[in-house]
């Protein structure tokens, strides 16, 4: 990520963007930001998804080097939690210089993320001035 800004660098943008290139790893990553910060035991993700022990192991690798998930050992298993972080660094460069300043073509952008359930529940949160 660029010191200044928090918005990535091109080149770690197409690492993160290469990780999320394959069903399989796309699936993990949508279950872990459903999951929350809490994460999910590597066995519960296996279940979760249908896929072999060593497959998850892969795959998750693949992930955790792009910085999108973190693991942290909990006891006998090793619990992943998606790295909410690098998802916003990864959008932000994406939408960076997004269309020039044209709200036509931005505006249906902004639509999309405002309507994500939780970034409702952070707009009726807003207090007034």
């Amino acid at each position: 990520m660029s010191e200044h800004s928090g918005i990535m660098e091109m080149d770690s943008a197409v690492r993160t963007l290469g990780a999320l290139a394959h069903g399989g790893r796309l699936e993990i990553f949508r279950l872990l930001i459903v999951a929350g910060p809490e994460g999910m035991a590597a066995g519960d993700i296996a279940k979760a998804v249908g896929c072999y022990p060593n497959t998850l192991s892969s795959n998750v690798a693949i992930l955790h080097r792009a910085g999108l998930v973190s693991a942290q050992r909990d006891g006998r298993s090793i619990r992943y939690a998606a790295a909410y972080d690098q998802m916003a660094a990864l959008l932000g460069y994406l939408v960076q210089d997004c269309c020039n300043g044209a709200a036509e073509i931005c505006g249906p952008l902004a639509q999309a993320v405002a309507s994500v359930a939780c970034c409702d529940t952070l707009n009726t949160q807003e207090t007034p001035a």
